[in-house]
């Protein structure tokens, strides 16, 4: 594990760059034209805007930061500052230590989250682990979490220390093939004469001379006119402004961001409906604001997909927010349906725990738009497996908010609950959707696996864990019509029956992480995931136990009146 631990004179091979500059006021500067630039990074070619904002939450777990004097610093500022160097960032605490564990063996401040780079580039007991970490890895034995961790809080120094040599940013393209490596401004003679460089080289030195300065008109200009050169050296390679754009407003436009508040609104409203005698208005207010929240979820999965040119298949972000899209989406339509308010009600707290959770967990559920592994390409049967079984999630996940709202009413007044007809009807139904969904994309699957792997089933984690879930709501639906147990053994099942979908959903990737589905497997969130079981369960347990309570009472006054009229 080797740390740069001098910057680079990137910009002072171009006639600029001292690491004792220091800039003047640059918050309020337009990074727009700057932040358009493309950037090979990760596999695939996007705006440095992107790249900025992933660099900074690899780093620091948030998409902005604040020093020590409390000034916030948004990713391109960030990115651009540690080239030039204007600021210490060395010695600032932004390195994130997510392991609790880690930390005390680093012998750390236990109150931090964040250390400095210096402090981590100089630490041996680091250098120890990470060293032990790679061995185990490459015997492909199991890690423990802090060595996890240490591997991963030296990918976050490594690219810590690429951002402030310059050696990240690669934002010169190759003359003529796409599978060639872009290069750094300083490593132009790799590819370009003299000659072809020279306006970029001046170019450089202004944007960097406008950052410094704080000059907002000459630092935009020279911004945009240094990607117009850019792309003159290679502009069959370079990609469209078209595509920049596109991707730089996805960027700031944050559609998920925007659900998240329809949604919640939404649910307040509805909520607020619900508990009124008369309040029409306020439904239809409620549902309005909720198509709102759809139409935002839409647009912000529809702009992903032709960013990456491919349905949202790869990673546990995507997933997510399909899923959640599909719950209140068919929460929508089985309103629309049955004109029941109780599925958004079932629907809208699933999608808004999802998006919040996804948002909230960066680090754990990176949001960045990563290109397919050779297996995934090209493949029409992995798309539709995919989308089929994240669509039987949904509808999962819907059956179980709804079933949350049943056994909530059963903990209330299980009489009142038991006569209404209609929620255990409507609740049949979408367990059906979810099996039907869930068998289709099983046998897809099958035939994915064919296609790829020459095995139609081969009792892989991920395979396994979706044939038990399937056969855990089979049995929920075939016990209800063969009067195994009654309609609140179904709610049970409803609830409880997830629980096998969250293992074939997130504990193959996140906690098992075997399989050949290894393009999925993460690490973190397994003790925010236990607690939530663990609540839920206990949930079930007091809604079970009122039930049988209630039911005995019910029995009881029957069977005195009996031995009376007996008498």
């Amino acid at each position: 594990m080797i740390f740069v631990t001098a910057a680079t004179a990137l910009f002072g091979e171009i006639g600029f760059g001292a690491p004792d500059a220091s800039a003047a006021n640059t918050s309020d500067l337009d990074f727009k034209q700057w932040g358009l630039l493309a950037i090979q990074d990760g596999g695939r070619r996007k705006p440095v805007d992107t790249f900025a904002k992933e660099a900074l939450i690899r780093i620091t777990g948030r998409s902005t930061c604040t020093d020590k004097t409390g000034r916030k610093w948004h990713p391109n500022d960030f990115i651009l500052s540690a080239l030039v160097e204007t600021h210490d960032w060395k010695n600032e605490p932004m390195v994130l230590i997510s392991s609790g564990q880690l930390i005390e063996q680093l012998g750390l401040d236990k109150t931090q989250r964040r250390f400095s780079f210096a402090e981590l580039a100089g630490s041996a007991e680091l250098q120890r682990l990470v060293t032990e970490a790679q061995a185990l890895k490459r015997a492909e034995k199991p890690l423990g979490r802090a060595q996890q961790e240490a591997l991963s809080v030296s990918d976050r120094l490594t690219l810590f220390a690429h951002v402030m040599d310059g050696s990240a940013l690669l934002i010169v393209p190759a003359p003529a093939n796409e599978t060639d490596p872009w290069v750094e401004p300083s490593g132009w003679s790799r590819y370009y004469s003299e000659a072809q460089f020279a306006p970029i080289r001046v170019q450089l030195q202004t944007v960097a001379t406008g950052y410094v300065n704080g000059d907002p008109f000459n630092f935009s200009r020279a911004a945009n006119q240094l990607r117009e050169n850019l792309r003159a050296l290679s502009p069959s390679i370079y990609p469209r402004d078209q595509q920049l754009r596109l991707e730089y407003f996805c960027n700031h436009f944050e559609a998920f961001y925007r659900a998240i508040w329809c949604y919640g609104i939404a649910l307040v409203i509805l909520i607020a409906a619900h508990l009124r005698k008369r309040g029409r208005a306020l439904q239809r207010i409620g549902v309005a604001v909720a198509v709102l929240g759809l139409a935002f979820h839409a647009a912000g999965i529809v702009m992903r997909c032709m960013i990456a040119g491919r349905p949202p298949v790869t990673n546990m972000y995507e997933s997510i927010i399909w899923v959640s899209f599909a719950v209140s989406f068919f929460g929508m339509i089985f309103f629309m349906r049955y004109r029941a308010p109780i599925y958004l009600l079932a629907a809208l707290p699933v999608t808004l725990t999802a998006l919040l959770l996804v948002h909230q967990m960066p680090i754990a559920m990176p949001s960045s738009i990563d290109p397919l592994v050779p297996v995934l390409r090209d493949n029409f049967w992995l798309t539709i497996h995919v989308l089929t079984i994240t669509l039987s999630y949904a509808a999962f996940a819907l059956a179980m908010g709804f079933g949350h709202i049943l056994l909530w009413r059963y903990a209330r007044n299980p009489a009142a609950a038991r006569a209404d007809a209609p929620m255990h009807f409507w609740l049949y139904r979408v367990l059906q959707l979810g099996v039907l969904l869930l068998a289709a994309g099983t046998i897809l699957g099958g035939v994915w696996a064919n296609y790829s792997w020459g095995r139609f089933w081969g009792w892989d984690p991920k395979e396994t864990w979706a044939l038990i879930a399937l056969l855990c709501y089979i049995l929920a639906l075939h016990g209800r019509l063969a009067g195994w147990w009654t309609q609140f053994g179904l709610a049970v099942a409803s609830v409880v029956c997830f629980l096998a979908v969250l293992m074939a959903w997130y504990g193959v990737n996140f906690v098992l992480g075997k399989g050949l589905h290894s393009y999925g497997f993460g690490i973190g969130g397994e003790t925010y995931v236990a607690i939530f079981v663990a609540l839920d369960l206990l949930f079930v347990a007091f809604a079970i136990w009122r039930y049988r309570r209630s039911t005995s009472i019910a029995v009881a006054p029957h069977e005195i009146t009996a031995e009376r009229a007996a008498v």
